[in-house]
């Protein structure tokens, strides 16, 4: 992906709100914080996401077999697809 492509829209709002902030609130945070602008909205980002986001508990490794054959039980049955364990595992097609 190039850079440009990863971009994304970024607007201050007239306002204050829960969906947006303005210029001056953002410049104001960036001085308490001792951060430029950009690093203030990847904090509040950064924020975000670990608070609302499931997070990953480190565990013993890999799943066991009869855990692996639990979780393809559990989970729903895809339509045409197939469920793979492993991103790197290669399947003769």
């Amino acid at each position: 992906m190039r850079a440009a492509a990863a971009q994304i829209a970024f607007r201050y709002r007239p306002k204050d709100s829960a969906t947006g902030v303005t210029r001056t609130t953002t410049k104001r945070l960036a001085d308490v914080l001792g951060v430029d602008e950009t690093q203030v909205i990847h904090l509040a980002l950064h924020e975000l996401a670990t608070k609302f986001l499931p997070q990953y508990e480190a565990d013993e490794g890999a799943l066991t077999k009869a855990q692996l054959n639990q979780v393809k039980k559990s989970a729903p049955k895809a339509k045409g697809g197939t469920v793979r364990s492993s991103l790197f595992e290669l399947e003769n097609a």
